[in-house]
């Protein structure tokens, strides 16, 4: 048995331990955020975070996740009440086809957790590793722009930003 603490959840999984924790989200509680894109950690489609860190869920064995609390895009606000940061991506129009976009809010939010006002290039330089084939970055990043010179924080405070963000 493997136990895992998802989105505030405490579970016990019945699954191999080297089971992608990617596979254990979709397959055994039933979270379908994250997506399976090129299996090699490459795309991003599949990040979630690992206490608060993003991280390729399709490399990361159930095993290896421990005592840390995992966070999936179903943890920010749901279809009818997004979260901020859900609703910044909607706002600018930031998904085409969609499929990359859990994976950019979950980085996008850790981001925000750790730096909440953060500069063009702290933006651009943590997104970095994640892809979108479309060609959506630059509405991406405008969402990501859009919560941090609010300082949203996950809880949504509204604390004005001390920059211009552009």
């Amino acid at each position: 048995m493997i136990q895992l603490t998802v989105n505030g959840v405490s579970h016990s999984l019945d699954v191999d331990p080297s089971t992608p924790l990617l596979y254990a989200l979709r397959e055994d509680l039933n979270l379908h955020g994250a997506k399976f894109g090129c299996g090699l950690g490459q795309c991003g489609a599949c990040t979630v975070l690992v206490a608060g860190k993003p991280t390729f869920s399709c490399l990361m064995p159930v095993s290896a996740v421990g005592k840390r609390p995992v966070r999936t895009i179903e943890s920010l606000g749901t279809a009818g009440q997004p979260g901020p940061l859900q609703q910044a991506f909607i706002e600018q129009q930031a998904a085409q086809c969609g499929y990359c976009i859990a994976g950019m809010v979950m980085r996008a939010q850790a981001l925000l957790e750790s730096s909440p006002h953060p500069t063009d290039a702290e933006i651009r330089k943590h997104m970095e590793p994640n892809l979108c084939r479309c060609g959506t970055h630059m509405r991406i990043l405008a969402a990501i722009r859009a919560v941090g010179a609010v300082g949203a924080s996950p809880a949504g405070t509204g604390k004005p930003a001390t920059e211009t963000v552009r």
